[in-house]
This record gives C-alpha cells, sequence and structure tokens, in this order.
C-alpha cells in the first residue's frame, strides 16, 4: 500500500492536468450553450427552456469541474499539514479518475438521462485535440486495482470510522466525535424502530440536541448561541444524519429561523426569539410551501391581511415539516394583495401553541391533516389550512412589508448547505449499512465483500461520498468567509442528494432481497435518501438556477 504514497506525486501533477483539460471542455461548452440561448447578445429565457437538457447539463458539467478541483485542493491541504496517508490517496485517485472520466464520456444528471460534450456542439476531435497523456492517466485512476486497494485499507482499518481524513481542523473534530457519541447512544439504536412506527423523535432526544447547542450552532454569542460557522453545522448535520435524517433535520428549522431573524429582524424580534431558539426553548418550523405553487413562489396564495394589531392569516400551506411540535411558524404571505408577484411578499414570526397526535393544531383559526409518507419521518408532514389565524403585527419581521420574498432568499445558502451536509449523512449511512451487510454475509463460501461487483460498489460509494463532502465544505467555507456562495451551495446540494440516492440504491442491491424487508435499515435509508433531489429546491430546478447564473457569468 505504500505505493500508493511513493507514486502520490506523480498522480497529483495528472491530477492537476486533469482539472485544467476539464476546464477546457467547460469553458467552451459555456461559450458554445450561451451562444445558442442569447438574442441579439442578450440571454433569451425562451431559449434557454429549448435548450433545458443541454442548460441542465452545463450546471452539472460545472459542478464536476468544481469537485475535481476540490479533490485536488483536498490534497494539496492535507499534504502541508502531514495528514495524507495511503486511504486518503486511494480514495482521491479514485473519485477524480471516475469524475473526469465522466467529464468527457457522459455525467449522469440521474438514472435516465445523461449530458455529454456533444450536447454543447463539441466534436470527439476537438476533445482528442484537448487531452493529453497526463490527464488519460489521472481518468485511469478508477481501476480495479485501486479500488481493491481501497477495499484492502479499509479491512485494515477495521471499523475506523470516518473513511478517510475528512481534512478538518482539531475544534471541527472534536464537534463530529461528539455529535458521533451522541448519535450512537440515543438515535442510532431507535432510529429503524421511529421509522416504522411512523413516530416522532421523543422530546428527550430533542432536548437532548439543545442541550449540546445543535439549535443555536450559527446563532452569536450574544443571543444565547454557540457562534460557530456553516462548516460546524454541516460536520454536525451529517453526523445526526448518518444517525437518521429526521434527527439530522430537526436543526434545518432552527436554523432557517434564526437566520431569517438574524438577516431581517428588528433588535427587539432578535433578542425575543433568538435565545428561545437557540437553547431549543422554541421550536420552530417553516411554513412557505403552497399547494400547485411549488417552487413557484411568486404565486403565493396565502393572505395576511392588517386588522389593527394583528395579521389575520387566510389560505393553505403544504409540506410542512414539523408543525405540530412547533411554537413558531416562519410564514410567508402575501399581505399586499394588489401586489403580484414576489413584492407583495411578507414574512410572519406567528407563534402558536404546540400540540401532538390527538390534537394536532389547538389554536383558533389553524387545521390541518397529516401527509403520510415514505421516509424522512420523525417530524410528520402536514398540509394546514388558515382562516383567520391571528399573528400579532408586531411580529412582522423587520416590521416592513413586502420584504419576504427577499428576506427568504437570504437564507437559501444556508439551507442549500445543510441538504447538502444530509444528503452525505445519508450517503455515509447507507455505505456504512452495505458495508457491514457485504462483510457479514456469506455466499458461496466467502464474504459478499470478496466479490468484486460487492467491493466496487463499497469503493465507488466512498469516493462519491468524499467528492460531496468536500464540495460542501467549499460551500459551507465560503458561506463563513462572507462571500455570495448560492452557485457553490447550489452544486453541493445538486450533487449530493444525487450521491445519497446513488449510494442508497447500491447498499440495496448489495442486501439483495433482504434490502427490500421492511427490518432491514437499508429499506428506511433509501426512503430517506430520495427525498433529498425533491426539497430546499427539486434537482431540475437546483440545475436551471445554476445554469442561469453559469451563462449570464455572474460567477
Amino acid at each position: 500500500m505504500t505505493a500508493l504514497v511513493d507514486n502520490y506525486n506523480a498522480w497529483f501533477s495528472d491530477a492537476q492536468e486533469g482539472v485544467r483539460v476539464a476546464e477546457i471542455a467547460y469553458g467552451h461548452a459555456l461559450k458554445g450553450l450561451r451562444e445558442r440561448v442569447s438574442v441579439n447578445g442578450k440571454l433569451s429565457g425562451e431559449a434557454i427552456e429549448r435548450e433545458q437538457h443541454a442548460a441542465h447539463g452545463l450546471a452539472w458539467l460545472a459542478t464536476y469541474v468544481q469537485a475535481l478541483r476540490e479533490i485536488v485542493a483536498y490534497c494539496e491541504r492535507l499534504t502541508e499539514e502531514g495528514r495524507l496517508g495511503a486511504m486518503e490517496v486511494a480514495i482521491s485517485r479514485i473519485a477524480f479518475g471516475e469524475y473526469l472520466t465522466q467529464v468527457f464520456h457522459g455525467i449522469p444528471m440521474n438514472q435516465g438521462e445523461f449530458v455529454r460534450l456533444a450536447d454543447f456542439g463539441i466534436s470527439s476531435r476537438q476533445i482528442a485535440g484537448w487531452m493529453t497523456e497526463n490527464a488519460e492517466a489521472a481518468m485511469a485512476g478508477n481501476s480495479p486495482e485501486m479500488r481493491a486497494a481501497l477495499i484492502g485499507l479499509m479491512e485494515h482499518a477495521g471499523n475506523g470510522d470516518p473513511v478517510g481524513d475528512p481534512g478538518l481542523d482539531d475544534t471541527m473534530e472534536a464537534i463530529r466525535a461528539e455529535m458521533r457519541k451522541f448519535a450512537e447512544a440515543e438515535v442510532s439504536p431507535h432510529a429503524h424502530e421511529w421509522h416504522l412506527r411512523n413516530d416522532y423523535i421523543p422530546m428527550e432526544v430533542v432536548k437532548g440536541l439543545g442541550d449540546l447547542g445543535v439549535f443555536g450552532l450559527t446563532v452569536p454569542e450574544e443571543f444565547g448561541g454557540m457562534g460557530l460557522g456553516k462548516v460546524a453545522m454541516c460536520v454536525v448535520t451529517e453526523e445526526l444524519s448518518r444517525a437518521y435524517i429526521g434527527v439530522g433535520s430537526l436543526g434545518t428549522r432552527s436554523e432557517i429561523a434564526a437566520e431569517l431573524i438574524l438577516c431581517g429582524g428588528t433588535q427587539a424580534q432578535k433578542e425575543k426569539y433568538l435565545p428561545l431558539i437557540a437553547s431549543g426553548e422554541m421550536l420552530t418550523t417553516a411554513v412557505f410551501t403552497e399547494p400547485n405553487t411549488g417552487s413557484d413562489l411568486a404565486s403565493l396564495r396565502t393572505r395576511a391581511i392588517r386588522d389593527g394589531d394583528v395579521y389575520r392569516v387566510s389560505g393553505n400551506k403544504t409540506w410542512i415539516t414539523h408543525p405540530v411540535r412547533a411554537d413558531l411558524m416562519t410564514l410567508l404571505a402575501r399581505t399586499n394583495p394588489n401586489e403580484p408577484g414576489y413584492k407583495g411578499l411578507s414574512m410572519l414570526l406567528a407563534e402558536k401553541p404546540r400540540g401532538d397526535d390527538s390534537n394536532p393544531f389547538p389554536a383558533e383559526g389553524m387545521s390541518g391533516g397529516e401527509i403520510e409518507v415514505l421516509g424522512y419521518r420523525g417530524m410528520k408532514e402536514y398540509e394546514i389550512a388558515f382562516d383567520g389565524f391571528e399573528v400579532k403585527a408586531e411580529n412582522l419581521l423587520g416590521g416592513e412589508e413586502g420584504q419576504g420574498f427577499k428576506q427568504l432568499m437570504q437564507t437559501f445558502e444556508s439551507a442549500r448547505i445543510q441538504t447538502a451536509a444530509r444528503a452525505v449523512g445519508v450517503a455515509q449511512s447507507a455505505m456504512d449499512l452495505g458495508l457491514r451487510y457485504a462483510r457479514e454475509r456469506i455466499q458461496f463460501g466467502k464474504p459478499l465483500l470478496n466479490f468484486p461487483r460487492v467491493s466496487d460498489k463499497i469503493a465507488l460509494m466512498v469516493a462519491e461520498t468524499h467528492i460531496a463532502r468536500q464540495l460542501t465544505y467549499f460551500a459551507a467555507r465560503a458561506k463563513d468567509a462572507g462571500r455570495r456562495c448560492d452557485l457553490e451551495a447550489g452544486m453541493a446540494k445538486l450533487l449530493a442528494a444525487r450521491v445519497a440516492w446513488a449510494s442508497a440504491d447500491n447498499a440495496l442491491q448489495i442486501h439483495g432481497g433482504n434490502g427490500f424487508a421492511l427490518e432491514y435499515a437499508i429499506s428506511r435509508v433509501i426512503c430517506d435518501s430520495r427525498i433529498l433531489n425533491i426539497f430546499e429546491g427539486a434537482a431540475e430546478i437546483q440545475a436551471q438556477v445554476i445554469a442561469r447564473r453559469l451563462l449570464e457569468g455572474n460567477n
């Protein structure tokens, strides 16, 4: 195995060349598509829609190029810190080789849709002109020998965790260890049972998360939080989601609410609500989506009409997560019915009493019914109807009407980064389950892991999870540095969600028929993984947003 490290310098040089060649391909794809979707030198929305496959493909291509850059940057950091070992080299070589190969031979946008350089008018002759021996050598990193070497290193390490060094500092590793300890003791042993019974995550677990500071991770210390950044949020979310996505997602609601209040709230609203959210005393839920609107928030119809000292809210919301036990709703409504589109929307901090299954919404003017779901359980999804529900006028976020959409947009970067971290955790969970089963299941006189088609699946799960993790940390670091990072956050979410689904699908395949049995945890993980491509912006919407940014050149 030492040969992996001994040959590292040559590979690293090849990888740098691979990035250069991938960037050339991306540059030509961007230029060619921009010409096809422009009219008189300006982008045409109609043309972009007509060229939707290529436009979304451009988003995937750009995501892959950034992923390749991040693999190289990861190796560079660990080399400088003296932490790059054989396992990290093997994972990086497999990941880089596979993704560089896909850049030139076809990127899967999902199981049935691929984007190829030909979709951008790039010929095989052009590709041959760009390709170099060094770039081809980097592609060869995902070889049967390298995958076998990685599995050997994993077996030698036993149950060492995580697989490979994630590249975090000591503080973040301490946080990761603390979250893993909590998850292994309080979540993992019970998660599948909660899922099968469609039970709420017990309140003692919620309280435990509050005691650990999960709900106030990024809330400034002056408001009772821990004052940490988005990288810490990713580490915590990933570890908790690895145990159970429902637990990993509890912090998402507090993160959204806290960021809304931090960015758009009045000083009085910050002082009142942030300490309660940070401590976990006040649970929150996001009430944005409506029937028949989905991602089209401009067509939102729920009304909030000012009546003296209150707003009276009427309308319907759907796909609201954890609303029954929430104390505070961040509620997006139209306060100016005469103002169409985004401009008439406002955000309300709507307090409500906690309910339970027997009486979900013990509040006048509010009712709802549960939406039964395949996975992503533990918090429960609801449709909610408002009929004159009262919200104090002083709870208009920021004290100014018409700012709701703008305020919401300020949270999307963090929300998508956190969703990417959830996806990384789910992908890791799937790999854990697949590896465990492959070690334990004996067929034809040997463990499943000894069969190359099985061990190859495990190796690629590790490699893709590594890529998704590094891209997610890249976005989080950009956010922590105060830079606009909607592009980075979108890329992380786009890729990580696909990786989670692919990992879960492969892990279930390793289980064979047993994977289809409800008693096996992988049956839960595959259900949980599927939602990640849908919420916080469906993959198609995410790709559209990324593509538009790239074509506009605002990146």
